[in-house]
């Protein structure tokens, strides 16, 4: 019954919530690296969105009006992820909140000895684990040009995302049955390790060195790079690159060399 009724849901979306031309045509042009899709991934990555807005409400915050092509160019970016996989990776939250600019969450911890803390840092985005996703407008803005900003925001966040399925953002996002935890940790273990000795002596790389902040940032950061400029990853990581290209079920970087040789 269940099966039926998100069947008959799904139906219902893509009839009623269609996105129009104008706008889609919008989006796209506002996330150049879009442009190495086919029309017919296009008309698929189409539906997703259609069905990720239905399911998910974008909301400003802090004076922000989000207008209908800024929930598209979030909502684009989101399902670019999961394009080829199964949408219960979204599941389970229901709101992406959507500032002007950089917040300041303010959260309150107690260390061990019961002193009260408080996060006044800015910050451009944040997942929250079972809770919303939080955006500065500005940042995803900003992010749609990668040669100056060297960063995806939406992408970035949402891989979190994709990563607390199974709990807290570790780096190991839940596997699907060809790949095994051993496989992921080794390759990913390996690559990280690299990337912070790397980043220690301040070594000549294209990845933001962000990524050596932890391994739930570096499979956040590498997952911007494999979707927007993918030859990076598979130039400097190549086994993280295969593995990539098996988890989220997409060949980006093969993706652009068909699209150039087609020119």
């Amino acid at each position: 019954m269940f099966a039926a009724l998100r069947r008959f849901r799904r139906r219902r979306a893509l009839r009623t919530l269609a996105i129009p031309d104008a706008m889609w045509e919008g989006a796209l042009a506002a996330l150049p690296f879009l442009a190495i899709y086919t029309e017919a991934e296009l008309a698929r990555l189409r539906e997703k969105v259609v069905l990720f807005l239905d399911a998910k409400s974008i909301v400003g915050a802090g004076g922000h009006e989000v207008t209908p092509l800024q929930r598209v160019v979030i909502a684009l970016q989101a399902c670019v992820l999961v394009l080829n996989l199964d949408p219960d990776y979204y599941a389970g939250w229901e709101s992406v909140v959507v500032y002007p600019d950089e917040f300041v969450p303010r959260w309150e911890w107690e260390d061990e000895a019961g002193v009260v803390h408080v996060n006044d840092d800015p910050l451009a985005g944040e997942a929250m684990e079972r809770g919303p996703v939080i955006l500065s407008w500005a940042d995803v803005a900003a992010s749609q040009d990668w040669d100056a900003a060297g960063m995806n925001l939406v992408i970035h966040e949402f891989a979190h995302k994709i990563d607390m399925r199974n709990g807290s953002a570790n780096g190991c996002p839940p596997l699907p049955p060809g790949i095994a935890p051993a496989e992921w940790q080794d390759t990913m273990q390996r690559a990280f390790a690299d990337f912070e000795r790397r980043s220690a002596r301040d070594a000549n790389t294209a990845i933001d060195p962000y990524a050596a902040e932890s391994p739930a940032e570096f499979f956040a950061v590498l997952s911007e790079v494999f979707f927007v400029e993918p030859r990076l990853l598979r130039d400097e990581y190549p086994e993280v690159y295969a593995l990539f290209a098996r988890f989220y079920r997409q060949d980006p970087a093969a993706r652009g060399e068909l699209r150039r040789a087609n020119a």
